[in-house]
């Protein structure tokens, strides 16, 4: 590593590993035993115990905080990265945050329609420091969201990279790897405000009227006709 493992603990304004909020809930779930199998056990409780929904995104400061997902228990790939993140620091784990350009095959039809593209620029992911080697795992998606899009979820167990699937159970294109952001310490959110108000003009405002949850809903009934 080009940077000491304590750069990569601290807390920070947004990655807020510090809260207390953010302290108990790491600590109660990411139990006993070895890193691996703590950062692995905290994967689980982020993936699945936090709700995916990108229709309710909040680009400041505030809104991007660990502690905030936490106690909305609902956030999008950026958030729930973050709270990775700031969970796996809050337990003596390194972390840091990962970024990407995706186009995502699969998608609400509304989600389509906001943003007017289908790719999702700086998508988010954790980087994980285990036996001394940085391991990728990305929480966004809970197992019940896969379950309704035919999607294979995606598990970790602290050894490989847990990055989105190209294909989904049917075979059809999901996710694929567009331009890679690098690595930082917080969020760069002067960076990805930039991209937003140039790539997603409206969109935030038009999605936030709508409800993920039912839009998932429809587009899992359509498909399935």
């Amino acid at each position: 590593m080009s940077s000491p493992p304590d750069r990569f603990l601290r807390s920070t304004s947004m990655i807020d590993a510090d809260h207390p909020r953010v302290r108990a809930f790491a600590s109660a779930s990411a139990g006993a035993g070895d890193p691996r199998r703590r950062a692995v056990a905290l994967y689980y409780a982020v993936r699945d115990g936090v709700v995916y929904d990108p229709y309710r995104i909040d680009p400041s400061v505030e809104g991007m905080r660990a502690s905030t997902t936490l106690a909305a228990g609902r956030g999008w790939c950026v958030t729930k990265a973050v709270l990775l993140a700031a969970c796996c620091r809050a337990v003596g784990i390194p972390a840091r945050l990962g970024y990407a350009d995706v186009r995502n095959h699969l998608s609400t039809p509304r989600m389509r329609e906001a943003m007017r593209t289908d790719v999702f620029f700086w998508h988010g992911y954790t980087g994980i420091l285990i036996e001394d080697r940085w391991v990728k795992a990305t929480p966004a998606f809970n197992v019940e969201l896969c379950e309704r899009f035919r999607l294979r979820p995606l598990d970790f167990d602290g050894r490989a990279d847990s990055i989105y699937h190209p294909f989904d159970l049917e075979g059809n294109q999901h996710m694929e790897y567009l331009d890679d952001h690098g690595w930082f310490d917080d969020v760069p959110i002067g960076r990805m405000l930039e991209t937003y108000q140039r790539e997603y003009p409206g969109a935030l405002e038009r999605l936030a009227r709508a409800s993920f949850e039912r839009d998932v809903q429809e587009a899992a009934a359509d498909a399935s006709k």
